[in-house]
């Protein structure tokens, strides 16, 4: 999939047509201290594989991409929904 460098978007602080620039957004690591995670940390502690099995080989076949588009004006950036999955990007 091919995406342009640049685009002009609609900016919701400015609130008005401007060039944005395309930026990918950097993977975090899972909140530990969410209770799901909790939940999966207490479960997967134990005696080898008894509790549950170590979630390998699971993967989706693509990756979920995040895209910001920062404005050139007011160097804000905002996302537009929550991704999409795609395997393979080309910014042109």
């Amino acid at each position: 999939m091919k995406i342009p460098k640049k685009q002009r978007k609609y900016c919701p602080f400015c609130r008005k047509h401007t060039e944005h620039t395309l930026e990918e957004a950097k993977r975090k690591p899972r909140r530990t201290m969410a209770r799901g995670q909790r939940r999966f940390l207490r479960k997967m502690t134990g005696y080898g594989a008894f509790p549950k099995e170590n979630p390998k080989g699971r993967e989706k076949p693509t990756r979920k991409l995040d895209f910001r588009y920062k404005c050139s004006e007011c160097k804000k950036s905002h996302s537009i929904g929550f991704g999409f999955r795609v395997k393979k990007i080309e910014k042109v």
